[in-house]
Protein backbone atom coordinates (compact mmCIF):
# COMPACT_ATOMS: atom_id res chain seq x y z
CA UNK A 1 0.00 0.00 0.00
CA UNK A 2 2.63 2.14 0.84
CA UNK A 3 3.89 2.20 -2.57
CA UNK A 4 0.44 3.51 -4.36
CA UNK A 5 0.79 6.19 -1.54
CA UNK A 6 4.47 6.99 -2.91
CA UNK A 7 3.46 6.91 -6.70
CA UNK A 8 0.61 9.62 -5.65
CA UNK A 9 3.21 11.84 -4.38
CA UNK A 10 5.85 11.33 -7.55
CA UNK A 11 2.77 12.40 -9.17
CA UNK A 12 1.63 15.16 -7.55
CA UNK A 13 5.43 16.55 -6.97
CA UNK A 14 6.04 16.38 -11.02
CA UNK A 15 2.65 17.25 -12.05
CA UNK A 16 0.61 19.39 -9.49
CA UNK A 17 -2.79 20.63 -10.04
CA UNK A 18 -2.81 23.69 -8.07
CA UNK A 19 0.87 25.07 -8.54
CA UNK A 20 0.43 29.42 -9.12
CA UNK A 21 -0.71 32.22 -7.22
CA UNK A 22 -3.59 33.91 -6.96
CA UNK A 23 -3.80 37.58 -7.50
CA UNK A 24 -5.94 39.18 -5.84
CA UNK A 25 -6.36 36.76 -3.39
CA UNK A 26 -8.47 36.89 0.25
CA UNK A 27 -5.91 35.26 2.28
CA UNK A 28 -1.79 34.98 1.89
CA UNK A 29 0.98 33.87 4.00
CA UNK A 30 4.80 32.54 2.77
CA UNK A 31 7.24 30.58 5.22
CA UNK A 32 10.34 28.09 5.26
CA UNK A 33 11.23 25.00 6.80
CA UNK A 34 14.14 25.90 8.12
CA UNK A 35 15.71 22.70 8.45
CA UNK A 36 15.68 21.53 4.76
CA UNK A 37 15.02 25.12 3.17
CA UNK A 38 11.54 24.09 1.73
CA UNK A 39 9.61 27.35 0.51
CA UNK A 40 5.72 27.42 0.84
CA UNK A 41 3.37 30.37 -0.21
CA UNK A 42 -0.91 29.78 0.13
CA UNK A 43 -3.10 32.11 -1.45
CA UNK A 44 -7.24 31.28 -1.31
CA UNK A 45 -10.08 33.21 -2.27
CA UNK A 46 -13.33 33.44 -0.82
CA UNK A 47 -16.95 33.89 -1.20
CA UNK A 48 -18.83 36.27 0.72
CA UNK A 49 -19.86 33.46 3.31
CA UNK A 50 -16.26 32.62 3.79
CA UNK A 51 -16.28 29.24 1.80
CA UNK A 52 -12.76 28.73 -0.23
CA UNK A 53 -13.45 28.94 -3.94
CA UNK A 54 -10.31 29.04 -5.30
CA UNK A 55 -6.50 28.30 -3.41
CA UNK A 56 -3.28 27.65 -5.11
CA UNK A 57 0.67 27.27 -3.99
CA UNK A 58 4.11 28.12 -4.95
CA UNK A 59 6.86 27.48 -3.55
CA UNK A 60 10.41 25.04 -3.67
CA UNK A 61 11.03 21.94 -2.20
CA UNK A 62 11.30 18.21 -1.59
CA UNK A 63 9.01 15.73 -3.31
CA UNK A 64 7.15 15.49 0.18
CA UNK A 65 6.22 19.63 0.75
CA UNK A 66 5.39 20.08 -2.69
CA UNK A 67 3.08 16.58 -3.22
CA UNK A 68 1.30 17.92 0.28
CA UNK A 69 0.57 21.48 -0.19
CA UNK A 70 -1.19 20.49 -3.91
CA UNK A 71 -2.82 17.85 -1.92
CA UNK A 72 -4.22 19.55 0.85
CA UNK A 73 -4.85 22.85 -1.28
CA UNK A 74 -7.12 20.29 -3.47
CA UNK A 75 -8.66 18.95 -0.12
CA UNK A 76 -9.92 22.74 0.99
CA UNK A 77 -11.81 23.97 -1.90
CA UNK A 78 -14.93 24.28 -0.62
CA UNK A 79 -14.31 24.23 2.67
CA UNK A 80 -15.09 27.08 5.18
CA UNK A 81 -12.57 29.26 7.01
CA UNK A 82 -13.93 27.93 9.96
CA UNK A 83 -12.89 23.98 8.85
CA UNK A 84 -9.86 25.19 7.05
CA UNK A 85 -8.84 26.10 11.02
CA UNK A 86 -9.53 23.61 12.50
CA UNK A 87 -7.48 21.27 9.87
CA UNK A 88 -4.64 18.84 11.86
CA UNK A 89 -1.91 17.20 10.66
CA UNK A 90 -3.53 13.88 11.15
CA UNK A 91 -5.58 15.14 7.94
CA UNK A 92 -2.20 16.44 6.24
CA UNK A 93 -0.58 12.71 6.93
CA UNK A 94 -4.24 11.10 5.83
CA UNK A 95 -3.84 13.06 2.52
CA UNK A 96 -0.33 11.18 1.97
CA UNK A 97 -1.08 7.98 3.42
CA UNK A 98 2.71 7.27 4.81
CA UNK A 99 4.47 7.17 7.83
CA UNK A 100 6.93 10.47 7.73
CA UNK A 101 10.23 10.33 10.00
CA UNK A 102 10.37 14.01 12.58
CA UNK A 103 12.49 15.23 9.56
CA UNK A 104 9.87 14.73 7.06
CA UNK A 105 7.17 15.24 9.22
CA UNK A 106 8.04 18.80 8.92
CA UNK A 107 8.64 18.66 5.40
CA UNK A 108 4.53 17.41 5.18
CA UNK A 109 3.42 19.99 7.29
CA UNK A 110 4.33 23.20 6.16
CA UNK A 111 1.94 23.83 3.75
CA UNK A 112 -0.55 23.25 6.93
CA UNK A 113 1.22 25.92 8.79
CA UNK A 114 1.46 28.06 6.09
CA UNK A 115 -1.89 27.97 5.67
CA UNK A 116 -3.43 28.27 8.89
CA UNK A 117 -1.20 30.60 9.72
CA UNK A 118 -3.05 33.31 7.07
CA UNK A 119 -6.64 32.18 7.58
CA UNK A 120 -5.78 33.21 11.32
CA UNK A 121 -4.05 36.94 10.02
CA UNK A 122 -0.84 36.03 12.03
CA UNK A 123 2.57 37.87 11.54
CA UNK A 124 4.56 34.64 11.74
CA UNK A 125 3.87 30.89 11.13
CA UNK A 126 4.46 28.79 14.53
CA UNK A 127 4.42 24.95 14.57
CA UNK A 128 1.72 25.04 17.15
CA UNK A 129 -1.08 25.57 14.57
CA UNK A 130 -0.01 22.29 13.35
CA UNK A 131 -0.08 20.52 16.70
Amino acid sequence: MDDLYRELIIDRYKNPQFRGELNPNDITFEDDNPYCGDHIRVDVRLDENGVVTEAAYSGEGCSISQAAADLLIEYIHGKTLDEVKALTKEDVLDLLGIELGPVRLKCALLSLKVLKAGAYGLGEATDDLVA
